[in-house]
């Protein structure tokens, strides 16, 4: 006899007949497993394999998780500390104004070079009551709206106290070694004929650190610009005063310390 289970394996029950003994028990039916009829049914198991654990992948992990917590960190302390010290120090950028601008010579000659004697005068405020300001030797060139420098000076270095107003004076020269191409040296004589004057713009390029009680910042860049001088040229041998009524000065620094 054949009989299916739900696996379809194949099993023939085999039954033995023997004489009509009442006191003999029959023997079992012997049950005989035939392979499946169909070679997809019972296909075998893939074998468990246990992955290994990956060390190397969980300590990377963990490296990179704990530099990111230490940077977190220490962001975290540099932004408590300048917080700190703002709150101590109050930090304010210093005021730079021209005094003066006094002209003594201004002019172009046959060949076109330029010949300038300027006099600047520039007061420096430092409105911090517990920051002082250490400046290098200030470079100064003026400039006309085009861009076109019209002679170089500088300032000297200098330690600008707490809530100190310094005054400082520039000989801006150019001895007639710069040459103007046409275009240059025409909108200059129109401006200088002009009866509005000239306008320049004053540059003053250097670098700067502060100190606030033992701690010092390091040097960093900064420029002033000075925007709205009139300039007018001299007539014989009497200079002139540009109109600096007007102007007004710009500080730009790379690292802002204060507001």
């Amino acid at each position: 006899m054949l009989n299916h289970d739900e696996n379809n394996i194949v099993y023939e029950i085999k039954y033995t007949l023997l004489p009509n003994n009442p006191q003999t028990a029959p023997p079992p039916p012997q049950i005989l497993r035939f392979p499946p009829l169909n070679p997809r049914y019972g296909a075998a198991r893939p074998l468990y394999r246990p992955q290994t654990k990956r060390h190397r992948r969980s300590c990377c992990c963990s490296c990179c998780l704990w530099t990111t917590v230490a940077i977190l960190a220490i962001i975290l302390l540099a932004a408590i500390a300048t917080a700190i010290l703002y709150v101590l120090y109050r930090p304010h950028r210093p005021t730079f104004t021209v005094s003066s601008l006094k002209i003594s010579t201004l002019n172009i000659t046959s060949s076109s070079k330029l010949i300038t004697d300027i006099n600047l005068n520039v007061a420096a405020k430092n409105p911090n009551k517990r920051l002082v300001y250490t400046y290098d030797p200030i470079a100064v060139s003026p400039t006309m709206n085009d861009g076109i420098e019209i002679g170089d000076g500088s300032f000297r270095s200098f330690v600008h106290g707490t809530k100190n107003t310094t005054h400082l004076k520039a000989a801006i020269t150019s001895s007639g070694s710069q040459e103007l191409d046409d275009g240059s040296a025409g909108k200059l004589k129109a401006g200088l004929k002009s009866k509005k004057g000239l306008p320049l713009k004053m540059k003053l390029d250097t670098k700067v650190k502060a100190k606030m009680g033992a701690l010092k910042t390091p040097k960093v860049g900064i420029r002033v610009v000075c925007e709205g001088i009139k300039a007018t040229a001299p007539e014989g041998k009497s200079a002139t005063i540009a109109s600096t009524s007007n102007a007004k000065c710009k500080v730009d620094l790379r690292i802002k310390i204060w507001k």
